[in-house]
This record gives structure tokens, C-alpha cells and sequence, in this order.
């Protein structure tokens, strides 16, 4: 069905059945859609036209297609009706989708909620809302299947049944002691080929990662991709089992972070969603287009002191874009296999030799584009210093843009910033001010006394 509402005659004919009231029809016509893929036609509709669509499906579909949408794309007058009606919603969902749906509304509505739910499903939930919502505590289940330590293979057999009964799906079976706190992890396998009568803790195997509820969801995508786990178990700070984060979780945080990461890297702003409207984009990329403005100003006050030089030899005016736009694009690659580094790998130990590669790799596309260069500018003057010249200054910028792009990214990452955030508005002044002092300072220097 994916490829199906890629066509704007899906969105049409449900614009259509709405405005005709044919809630029945609607209703038919969307019978056949995934949750998933309803959510994306949702998305696709204005904001008044969401909640009419919602509200026509079944509850249970209606919920998981809910817990599907985007944040913003979620509509405010659905969200914030009858709080009987939101809590029949968020009971059809599992309790991590529900704190996430719950904990978009005012504190007022989410305690209004709260309070139409069974007892032990509000306190479930209150529990998840407590943790910062991208911290491990904030994207776990709190439904897990556990089996005591001292119970036989047996009493564990039926434990779990008892459990999976219940509607839980699970990838692996945790051990706990009497306390709650974890004690590993046991196979299927090993339950369904001993006796019945052997214990538990003979089967129980360490697990292979183990994160606590205050870690934050990015750290907790890349334990579980270093070790190809589907569910890792989530602990709090007297090592009891709270909850478990599964894969399909962090397939959705690793969206999310890299969308987040995009935006930013590119001068926009984390919380900028792609279809934010003009005044929310307008606040996110301002602060840093003046930020650009503030640096690449000082640019042009090096272009402003060597003034003289230019009125001197015109074809300079001609190269400066050349020599800024190279040193921009090879800043980028550099400021991109940082940024990536970092995230991979946020030790800090090999910053050096990172900035140290970058640098080596300057040093050597600047000589061969440096040679080009002064090729194509001995050609255009016919003047041999003007080709050394315009050689030393494409040289010198790559040098500095491969500094610039690892060591500002280190930098930031050392002082506690986001990297990606700021990294390109520095590094482009950068380059743009030793690039252009390069140029000028060296025609000043070699070029004009041999004119």
C-alpha cells in the first residue's frame, strides 16, 4: 500500500469523502491501509482535516495509527477532546506508545487521562513519564517476561505462557532474583530441551548488554547495534529489571537522530520538523544565518585591507571565489567524516590523530590542486609568480580547511557542544579568511614588487 499513497488520488479521495459527511465510506475506503500507511496519508492532509480521518477508524486502529504519526502532525483538537475518549485510545496501545502519546499533552489533560485508566495501567505509565522522553527510561517498555532465578524450567514454562497470555510479545526471556534485580537472560532453546525439574539460575546466561533508564537513546541505538541485539534490558540504579527497549525502537530513534543531525549540520535547528511552518523555520535558522553574517564579515574586512592589491591586479578578484569555494568544499568533507566519527565513536582519545589525518590529506590534494591551479593561472597572465602565488594559496587552504573541518567538530564535542550545530558557520569563516589572507597576502608579497 506504500507505493499507492505516494499519489495524490489517495489524499483527494479522502478530502473527497470528508466533505461529503460519507463517514461509512471512509471508513471502508481506509479499511485496507496499514497504520503505517495511514499515518503517512494522514500527514499528507491539512491539520483540520486529521482528527475527522482518526476518528472514523476503529479504536484499535485508530490508536496504532496514532502512535504512527509524527509529533507535530498529531491534531491538537483530538488530543486535547474528551479524556475518557484519549485514555480508550492510549489502552490500545502498548505503554510505551501511550506515555508518548500521553506526555504531548498539558499536565493538566495528561492527569485528566490518568485518571480514567485502571489503577495499575496509570501507575505504569506514570513511571514512564517521569523519565526524560529521549533517555532510555523514555523510549522502554515497561512489558517484559521475567522468570525467577529459583524457579524450575517448569514453573518457568508456565510463567512465561502465563505471561505471553497476557498479550505480551517478547524476543527474550530475563531472569530476575527475588528483588527484581537482573540476573541475566535465558534461551528458548535451553527451556525446551532440559527437565523439567532443573533450576533456572543453571540456564541463566549473562546478557550481553545491560543500559540504565538515564541513558540517553542515542547511546542506547549504538549498544544494540554493536552487539546485534533485538531487545536489551533497561535497569534503574539498584540494577532492577524497569523495562526493555526492542529494535523496532530504535529504528525509530536512529530516524530521529539522524534527522535531528541533518537539520543541524545544515544550520537548521534539531526541533525544526520538516514540514514546521515559516515563522518556527524562520526563529530555528536566523540566529545562525547572523552568526554567518558576523563571520564571514571579518572575511571582507581582509578583502577591504588588501584593497590596493586588487585595484592592481583585477584577475585576483576572479580567483578568490575559486580559492574559497575549494577550501569550503573540502572543509565539508573533513567537518563530514568528524561529525560522523564523533557519533560512532564519542571517545575522544584518537581526536588528534583524526585531526592529524585531515591535515596529511590537505597537504596532499593541495599540492596537486595547488599545481593545477598555478598551471591554469601561469596560462590565463603569463606571469610565473601569479601561477605561484595562486599554487601557495590553494595549497595553504586546504591545509587549513582540513584543520578547520576536523578540529573545530573536536573542539565543539570537547566543550560540551553539539558539533554538528555550529561546526560549518566556523570552519566556513575559516576558510574563507585564510584563503583569501593567503591570496592577497602572498600577491602583495611576491607578485607586486615583480610588477
Amino acid at each position: 500500500m506504500s507505493e499507492e499513497l505516494i499519489h495524490e488520488s489517495n489524499v483527494e479521495r479522502v478530502r473527497q469523502l470528508l466533505a461529503e459527511g460519507e463517514a461509512e465510506r471512509l471508513r471502508t475506503y481506509l479499511d485496507g491501509f496499514h497504520p503505517s500507511d495511514l499515518a503517512d496519508l494522514i500527514e499528507a492532509l491539512e491539520e483540520e482535516e486529521r482528527a475527522p480521518v482518526l476518528r472514523v477508524l476503529p479504536d484499535e486502529i485508530a490508536s496504532e495509527t496514532l502512535a504512527e504519526l509524527e509529533e507535530v502532525a498529531r491534531p491538537e483538537d483530538l488530543l486535547l477532546a474528551d479524556p475518557a475518549r484519549i485514555a480508550e485510545l492510549v489502552t490500545e496501545l502498548s505503554d510505551d506508545d501511550a506515555a508518548d502519546i500521553i506526555g504531548e499533552l498539558p499536565l493538566e489533560k495528561q492527569r485528566e487521562v490518568l485518571a480514567q485508566l485502571p489503577l495499575e495501567a496509570a501507575d505504569d505509565l506514570r513511571h514512564l513519564l517521569a523519565y526524560d522522553e529521549e533517555s532510555a527510561g523514555g523510549v522502554m517498555t515497561g512489558e517484559v517476561v521475567a522468570v525467577k532465578e529459583n524457579a524450575t524450567v517448569a514453573e518457568a514454562s508456565e510463567e512465561i505462557r502465563r505471561q505471553a497470555a497476557e498479550g505480551e510479545d517478547f524476543y527474550t526471556v530475563f531472569v530476575v532474583d527475588e528483588l527484581g534485580r537482573l540476573r541475566g537472560t535465558v534461551a528458548l532453546q535451553d527451556l525446551i530441551i532440559s527437565l523439567p525439574g532443573k533450576p533456572i539460575r543453571e540456564l541463566t546466561e549473562p546478557p550481553a548488554a545491560v543500559v540504565p533508564a538515564t541513558m540517553d537513546q542515542e547511546e542506547v541505538a549504538r549498544v544494540m547495534s554493536r552487539y546485534n541485539l533485538v531487545s536489551v534490558p533497561v535497569v534503574d540504579p539498584l540494577d532492577r529489571l524497569i523495562g526493555r527497549i526492542t529494535f523496532d525502537d530504535v529504528m525509530d530513534i536512529v530516524e530521529a537522530e539522524t534527522t535531528e543531525d541533518i537539520l543541524r549540520f545544515s544550520g537548521g535547528s534539531g526541533e525544526e520538523y520538516l514540514r514546521g511552518g515559516v515563522g518556527e523555520a524562520v526563529k530555528n535558522r536566523l540566529p545562525w544565518l547572523v552568526l554567518a553574517l558576523l563571520t564571514t564579515s571579518v572575511a571582507a574586512t581582509v578583502v577591504y585591507v588588501f584593497r590596493e592589491t586588487i585595484e592592481r591586479v583585477v584577475l585576483l578578484a576572479a580567483i578568490m571565489p575559486v580559492i574559497a569555494a575549494l577550501g569550503g568544499n573540502a572543509g565539508t568533507q573533513a567537518l563530514a567524516v568528524t561529525v560522523r566519527r564523533l557519533a560512532l565513536s564519542p571517545e575522544r582519545s584518537g581526536a588528534w590523530r583524526v585531526i592529524s589525518k585531515e591535515i596529511a590529506v590537505g597537504l596532499a590534494n593541495g599540492a596537486v590542486i595547488g599545481i593545477v591551479a598555478a598551471i591554469a593561472g601561469f596560462v590565463i597572465d603569463q606571469n610565473l609568480y601569479f601561477g605561484l602565488v595562486v599554487m601557495l594559496a590553494m595549497w595553504g587552504n586546504l591545509v587549513v580547511a582540513g584543520f578547520a573541518g576536523a578540529f573545530v567538530p573536536v573542539l565543539l564535542e570537547k566543550l560540551g557542544f553539539d558539533p554538528a550545530v555550529a561546526s560549518s558557520a566556523f570552519f566556513t569563516a575559516l576558510t574563507d579568511i585564510f584563503g583569501f589572507f593567503f591570496l592577497l597576502g602572498l600577491a602583495s608579497w611576491i607578485l607586486l614588487p615583480r610588477l
